[in-house]
């Protein structure tokens, strides 16, 4: 364990294993009710809903290099396809342009103090299904490291909950090429190792809070993140004391994410 001008380095004991437990809950919504009408989206199941996986698989999610609190790496894909491939077996990670448009997979470090290092996470996969494809929002999560004992003290990887949270495509006359799209809820798309309590009690040091880790994650994946938004409110109050018009652009779905 090593803490330098505020940089510390992360390494996990690489003799370890971790039990990790998976979650799909079946698909409660979607718009056109391709959860009732497509066979492979209805029965659309976890994987393995328990599994040992060894540390290494982790490891993926750490940098190589010392780092700060707020600082951004890119995790290697390996260890992230073998934790996924725990919820459904054939996934696609760099998204193409059926299945979206966020490549990549970034960390952040959100907090450590002399023992607990809490690094934040964003990822995108889709999940190919027999005659189509299925997209969640974001994987998104925390993993907890004990500095000490170079162990994982919690991990959690789900989609976030979300009035839709998927992203749809099913071909259902085969005699076409393109796909039928639609959107979705899930309830539960989740892996987990070890309890949330642990992350809950921790007193962290040094830290930015969950929401910047995230708006820090966001702007990784998307350009219109790193625009500075204001309320409708503000803006017309902006416009009138700058004498501006309002170019007003009417948007039927979320920037920042694939859910749509």
């Amino acid at each position: 364990m090593k803490t330098l001008n505020n940089k510390i380095t992360l390494s996990l004991d690489g003799d370890a294993e971790v039990s990790v437990k998976g979650f799909i809950a079946p698909i409660e919504h979607t718009l056109s009710h391709f959860h009732i009408e497509w066979v492979a989206l209805a029965n659309l199941r976890v994987a393995e809903p328990e599994k040992q996986h060894h540390v290494s698989i982790f490891q993926a999610f750490l940098p190589d290099e010392p780092v700060s609190v707020g600082e951004c790496w890119q995790i290697q894909e390996s260890g992230v396809l073998a934790l996924l491939r725990q919820l459904h077996t054939a996934l696609n990670l760099n998204t193409d342009d059926d299945s979206g448009d966020s490549i990549g997979l970034w960390a952040c470090l959100r907090a450590y103090n002399d023992r607990f290092a809490d690094i934040a996470f964003r990822i995108h996969a889709a999940f190919k299904l027999e005659d189509g494809w299925l997209t969640p929002s974001q994987f998104a999560g925390n993993l907890i490291i004990d500095r000490l004992e170079g162990k994982i003290a919690f991990f959690e990887m789900s989609v976030p909950e979300g009035t839709v949270n998927l992203d749809i495509g099913w071909k259902e006359d085969k005699a076409v090429s393109y796909s039928i799209t639609d959107a979705g809820f899930c309830s539960q798309m989740q892996l987990r190792a070890g309890a949330r309590d642990v992350a809950q009690n921790i007193e962290f040091l040094t830290s930015i809070t969950q929401e910047e880790a995230e708006r820090v994650l966001a702007g990784r994946f998307y350009k219109s993140e790193q625009i500075n938004w204001v309320s409708p409110y503000q803006a017309v109050e902006m416009a009138e004391e700058q004498v501006k018009l309002i170019h007003a652009i009417s948007i039927d779905g979320p920037l920042a994410d694939e859910s749509c």
